[in-house]
């Protein structure tokens, strides 16, 4: 029996996923389905959301104007981690993300570890996400009927209301189009991308007749302890980099369209979150971002005096939220199915429908979870939530691709991070300053959750491990063996 030291640290070997997962041949339990300009989408889908429509009403009151330095810096940290991911998801495509990564890099303690992170990730931003949304459908009645949402069915408790029931919809929107199919949904999302961009190009034009450099003046009030909490608050914009890889099971030609996908998306979401910050913070007052329920809609009409390009975006931000949701749920669902498969959670999230080849019950799960929490838990608490699980996961990544150049030089690389290994290295040194400069108790409230996940482990995942039983199946065809 191998002993608990032993069994915290084994590793799964690459080759076992690639042949599970038919990196090679083409064959896996999931559809693959997914082209390049679909898993780009995932990438930009899961992105270009909530971050940029709505926490800038939550982000420009900690740092002012110079929050355009946070979502740099946050841009910089995700942009060396993203590099980082592409070589991993060229190496080892696997639907697992950083939890595959981690259970061959680090062990199946550390695996489980990072599992818990990326679930708190996905399904906390799943969570936010549909709260933003909720904000934005108000303001699109408002505009267009003289109607909103009332209070008590559209905020949380904490808000002063009983239940978001639009960010309850949304989530059950999401999982029967996820239930549908991989293919379909990633074809929806790709649709819905395209709006967003427009949308976001939209704002800039008509922002820009509302430049007051006056507004620039005080750039950062706050000092640097400002920006880099705004960082913290804005960095689970970033997560849709990990979507992609989530998706790898599904990938046509994953070797290659994963890393390009990563990549594609970070260029094209940076860039875009640069601009639209540095306009709307131009437009207005730092002042007028407090409270300001209808983030980038809101700031169009003060501009122009008019209500039509406010509706316009928050038309697009109905649209577009909607796929950011879509993909945080898709996302979570597949970390799941890999750790089922491997043993790590119960065989009910390995389950996959033979008509649709989807995880239906796995779906239904993760979706009933995100709605509860969508429901009842403000957005703030639950933007910084999903940044620490991103940042931890991150940070995991950008290690893992230093020890697997060690412990497995002669994976087949698609991609290799440049720079080696001063990129890994300043990832983690990235993630870790943003990491404490969160508040407290987001910091507990994580430390609690990995508690959980490492107890899980000891009860529950190192007794239903496959790799575990594996090597009890070995052990007692040794002990047969004649002498």
């Amino acid at each position: 029996m191998p002993s608990l030291r032993e069994q915290v640290t084994r590793r799964k070997p690459v080759h076992e996923m690639s042949v599970e997962t038919g990196a090679d041949t083409g064959h896996s339990e999931l559809a693959r389905t997914i082209g390049l300009w679909q898993l780009t989408s995932i990438g930009i889908g899961a992105t270009i959301g909530t971050g940029i429509f709505i926490v800038l009403t939550q982000a420009v009151p900690v740092a002012g104007p110079a929050v355009v330095w946070s979502f740099v810096i946050a841009g910089v940290v995700a942009g060396l981690t993203a590099v980082c991911y592409a070589e991993l998801a060229g190496a080892v495509p696997v639907a697992g993300s950083s939890y595959s990564y981690a259970y061959a890099a680090f062990g199946e303690l550390t695996a489980v570890g990072i599992g818990a992170c990326v679930l708190l990730e996905w399904g906390v931003a799943a969570a936010a996400v549909a709260v933003g949304w909720s904000e934005y459908l108000n303001q699109l009645l408002d505009n267009l009927f003289g109607f909103r949402i009332p209070a008590a069915l559209a905020q949380a408790p904490e808000q002063g209301g009983i239940i978001n029931l639009p960010a309850i919809i949304l989530v059950v929107m999401c999982m029967l189009l996820l239930i549908r199919g991989a293919s379909e949904s990633t074809t929806v999302n790709a649709v819905m991308v395209a709006i967003k961009i427009g949308v976001l190009i939209l704002f800039i034009v008509v922002g820009l007749q509302g430049w007051n450099s006056g507004n620039l003046q005080n750039f950062a009030p706050f000092g640097m302890g400002g920006v880099t909490t705004a960082a913290g608050i804005i960095f689970f914009s970033y997560i849709g980099l990990d979507g992609v890889a989530t998706a790898a099971e599904e990938a046509k030609d994953p070797h290659r369209n994963l890393p390009l996908a990563i990549l594609i998306s970070l260029v094209a979401v940076t860039l875009l979150y640069v601009v639209v910050t540095l306009v709307a913070t131009a437009s207005q007052p730092m002042s007028s971002f407090t409270d300001q329920k209808a983030g980038l809609a809101q700031i169009l009409m003060d501009i122009t005096g008019a209500n039509w390009p406010g509706t316009v975006l928050a038309a697009g931000a109905v649209i577009s939220i909607f796929s950011v949701t879509l993909v945080c749920i898709y996302s979570q669902t597949r970390i799941l199915f890999a750790m089922s498969r491997d043993g790590m959670v119960p065989p009910l999230f390995h389950k996959v429908n033979p008509h649709t080849r989807t995880p239906v019950r796995n779906t239904v799960v993760v979706s009933a979870f995100v709605g509860v929490l969508a429901g009842l838990i403000p957005i703030e608490f639950l933007a910084e939530m999903t940044s620490v699980g991103t940042l931890v996961a991150f940070g995991a990544v950008s290690i893992g691709v230093l020890v697997l150049r060690r412990t497995a030089p002669d994976l087949p690389r698609g991609f290799k991070v440049p720079f080696y290994p001063v990129t890994p290295i300043l990832s983690v040194l990235g993630c870790l300053w943003i990491i404490v400069n969160l508040r407290v108790i987001t910091l507990y409230v994580f430390l609690v959750w990995i508690a959980v996940a490492i107890a899980f482990y000891l009860l529950y995942s190192r007794h239903h491990s496959h790799l575990g039983r594996h090597e009890h199946v070995g052990l007692a065809a040794e002990s047969k063996e004649p002498l």
